[in-house]
């Protein structure tokens, strides 16, 4: 059984995604230094994403506990606004 229509179902895995993205992107960012937020941003504007996770997993081992965390919490509010998503469909 299809609870949601495909399209918005993927607008909104497109949604958390980005949103999860934004997150771990803001709690990193607060944990850097400016020359360590220069360094990483440069990755993003070269679009060299392999380079931005190998800088990651180097400067911040922790970063998978953090998308983890991140994730978890995105989970809380996904399941606490259940029924106003699936009415939006």
């Amino acid at each position: 059984m299809e609870l949601l229509p495909e399209d918005f179902a993927n607008d909104l895995l497109r949604h958390i995604y980005e949103t999860l993205e934004m997150r771990v992107g803001l709690e990193l960012a607060d944990q850097m230094t400016q020359g360590e937020l220069d360094e990483f941003e440069k990755f993003f504007e070269t679009g060299d994403d392999a380079g931005a996770f190998r800088w990651l997993e180097t400067n911040f081992p922790n970063y998978k506990q953090v998308v983890a965390e991140q994730f978890g919490e995105l989970k809380v509010e996904i399941a606490a606004n259940a029924d106003a998503i699936l009415a939006s469909a």
